[in-house]
């Protein structure tokens, strides 16, 4: 329920009440009228509409004009760039199932920028198709020296957490990760495995984790589908 006494904003307590009403099936096509809203949780039609917007904003519901507020048939994975997670992680707490199929691992020789990267001449690359409620959602590329990425080739990795297997089985600490985010043309390959038309834009993350000495340990590229994955960060303006 809402709570005028709780510190948390109304339209945000509103918000979390509707998303797990979603969540748990008490509607199945579309969300109530802002005014049943108004009228059962006796608050306004701005905080409802507040707590709504979020939710649109999050791909939660969507809204069509002249009929209503209805529940996205596939809301998008969101990711807050706040700290360094699995994807595992995060679709996990979205409510979904993750899920992963091996496409390719072994040693490469490029991109050759990232053989300078990870201050080796070969590397191992482990290369995976990654969903969310059996939906495609990313194809998530992993590089390593070649004695860590032999390591890691032990484990099932279509049913192994990579980052928790990095850190609670091989006791890698991950202290750092620089990260950048685009946006390009996906290849014909990555197009066939998420389910996108060719020539379709994907979000590209690349990302280089270190130890806290500094060394590298691993290198990091994935493709996202826009449609189903959304980077969320959290900034203060500064005085």
């Amino acid at each position: 329920m809402v709570d005028v006494n709780n510190p948390i904003p109304l339209h945000l307590q509103l918000k979390d009440v509707i998303a797990r009403e979603i969540k748990n099936e008490v509607y199945k096509e579309k969300i109530p009228s802002e005014r049943d809203l108004m009228d059962r949780f006796s608050i306004s039609r701005t905080t409802v509409r507040e707590a709504i917007s979020h939710l649109v904003q999050e791909g939660i519901l969507e809204k069509v004009h002249g009929k209503g507020t209805f529940i996205s048939q596939k809301p998008p994975v969101h990711e807050w760039l706040d700290s360094l997670h699995s994807l595992t992680d995060t679709v996990t707490k979205m409510g979904m199932k993750p899920g992963s199929k091996l496409l390719a691992k072994g040693m490469v020789t490029e991109p050759s920028y990232i053989a300078d990267l990870l201050q080796v001449d070969l590397f191992y690359s482990i290369e995976r198709l990654r969903t969310a409620d059996s939906i495609p959602i990313a194809i998530e590329r992993h590089f390593y020296n070649e004695e860590l990425g032999q390591k890691l080739a032990n484990y099932d990795l279509e049913t192994t957490t990579i980052y928790d297997t990095l850190e609670n089985s091989l006791g890698i600490e991950m202290e750092e990760a620089e990260q950048f985010i685009s946006c390009k043309e996906v290849s014909e390959q990555d197009a066939h495995h998420l389910d996108i038309p060719v020539g379709s834009s994907v979000l590209c993350v690349e990302r280089l984790i270190t130890d806290a000495n500094g060394t590298p340990i691993e290198y990091y590229m994935s493709n996202f589908r826009p449609d189903m994955y959304v980077f969320r960060i959290q900034t203060k303006r500064k005085k």
